[in-house]
């Protein structure tokens, strides 16, 4: 495991109270008392280290359209990062026991809240969904707050979990990625498909899913982020990327919509008139433009959508994608953000299973 992810893991293992202390956490954990999967084995997907755990209320997202459903626990900047302090913990305990049930009963007293508008609205106002969900984190807080108060939820919970959903500027990216992983996949399994349905990395590793050779992952060494840096951190602190995050990429957001979303550079680095020509560049190893998400400063076209492994192969262009930066020892929340690419070798693995499954060689 990586650092970050060794710091989350013995944060969750207190949360759950299988320990009582770090120390306690350490000993459970090096001993096999915890047993660990992917995300993505069970239809979810999670920021950074990522952890989903028995008592982690997670969004549930629908696709209609297929019937599948994504889901996802919260977005914040310390336990997911790797730290294991107790203000980290206890923000995990808010969220289990006061804001994650007041936003519970406001959805299930409106009967659901639809996401697509929310998404179409927010990248049309500057978003990107990944890194920088602002505007969808507003309006998302904006849709909430009547059902809460007419589902009766308790003034003083009521209040933290306002306080909570307006002040977060990444509150969305949670929805974004299951909303993201729910279409991504209901595009799983489909013979003689190339086109990649899932990228993650946990910190140590980078792997890729592709439709037609559906629950192979083909990975390689994952990579260092080239990036800025929070006061007081630099290159030398960094771990290697990490994440289920890249979902948002893999459905044609994130970093495909740099293009967009301007605002976002300060955080991640570079200009305007690299993050336009990044969404274009993107077009070149993808299937199509979206026909629902579309992006002004580029005409109101679709993002590009549908990464193909053979145009990735054949141009040499490699998926773009912001991210944030975890320290590479445990304890620390988030240190800096930047921008990554996958390793090309999980391309070319995936290509030559492709052949080899499909006679192609």
């Amino acid at each position: 495991m990586s650092g970050a992810q060794r710091g989350s893991v013995i944060a969750i293992t207190i949360f759950e109270g299988w320990a009582d202390s770090p120390e306690s956490a350490k000993d459970l954990l090096s001993k096999g008392g915890v047993r660990f999967d992917p995300n993505h084995h069970h239809s979810a997907v999670g920021p950074m280290a990522g952890t989903i755990t028995r008592s982690m209320p997670v969004y549930v997202v629908e696709n209609r359209t297929s019937g599948n459903r994504a889901y996802c626990r919260l977005v914040e900047d310390r336990q997911q990062f790797g730290d294991f302090s107790e203000g980290a913990i206890d923000g995990l305990r808010m969220w289990r026991d006061v804001w994650a049930p007041s936003l519970g009963r406001g959805v299930r007293h409106m009967g659901g809240l639809s996401l697509k508008p929310i998404i179409t609205k927010a990248l049309q106002m500057g978003d990107e969904l990944h890194n920088r969900p602002n505007a969808a984190s507003s309006i998302f807080a904006g849709a909430m707050a009547v059902p809460m108060i007419e589902a009766g939820v308790p003034t003083s919970d009521l209040t933290s979990t306002l306080s909570y959903i307006s002040g977060h500027d990444l509150l969305f990216l949670g929805l974004a990625m299951a909303s993201a992983k729910s279409a991504a996949d209901a595009a799983r399994g489909i013979e003689y498909s190339t086109v990649v349905t899932a990228m993650a990395r946990n910190g140590y590793e980078f792997g890729i899913n592709v439709s037609g050779l559906d629950g192979e992952w083909f990975t390689a060494p994952a990579p260092s982020i080239d990036g800025l840096y929070l006061p007081g951190y630099g290159e030398g602190d960094g771990g290697f990327d990490m994440g289920d995050s890249a979902i948002t990429e893999t459905v044609g957001w994130g970093g495909f919509a740099l293009g967009g979303a301007p605002g976002i550079l300060s955080l991640v680095g570079g200009t305007p008139e690299e993050a336009l020509n990044y969404s274009r560049e993107m077009r070149e190893i993808t299937t199509g433009l979206s026909p629902d998400y579309t992006i002004p400063a580029l005409d109101f076209e679709g993002t590009a959508v549908g990464i193909d492994i053979r145009k990735v192969a054949q141009t040499g262009i490699l998926p773009i994608i912001d991210t944030a930066i975890a320290h590479k020892e445990p304890g620390h929340s988030i240190i800096g953000a930047g921008l990554v690419r996958p390793p090309m070798a999980c391309f070319h693995g995936a290509l030559r299973a492709f052949a080899a499954k499909y006679g192609l060689g």
